[in-house]
């Protein structure tokens, strides 16, 4: 097996490092997991995208480490029930009603695990 680049062993590290820092905090080593097994298929020469998602997983691993952190979720807001029942959401909620514009966060999809990790 031939030995791995500067920027495979940081990823490497980086993995690591945010499992560590998941530790005790609920959906955090799950997600951890998920997000890496999500971009695991991304080739080799998409330098770009891989350095770009390594420098969100440091940002992310600074904030698990920051001790402010309590759970790591996803970047989806729920509704409240006072929500549902009138109808309209409240500003910056994610609604899918007749409006075809692309949002920031529209992308993102979060993995389906139960809250145990399993």
């Amino acid at each position: 097996m031939s030995r791995h680049s500067r920027l495979q062993r940081q990823v490497l590290s980086l993995y690591r490092e945010l499992l560590r820092a998941g530790r005790g905090k609920p959906g955090a080593e799950a997600r951890v997991r998920a997000e890496f097994r999500q971009h695991a298929c991304l080739p080799r020469s998409d330098v770009l995208r891989i350095e770009y998602l390594y420098r969100r997983g440091r940002r992310q691993l600074q904030m698990l480490r920051s001790g402010h952190a309590t759970a790591m979720g996803a970047f989806v807001r729920t509704q409240d029930p006072t929500e549902e029942s009138n109808g309209a959401g409240a500003p910056g909620t994610l609604s899918n009603e007749g409006d075809d514009r692309r949002r920031p966060l529209d992308s993102i999809r979060t993995p389906k695990t139960p809250l145990d990790g399993r």
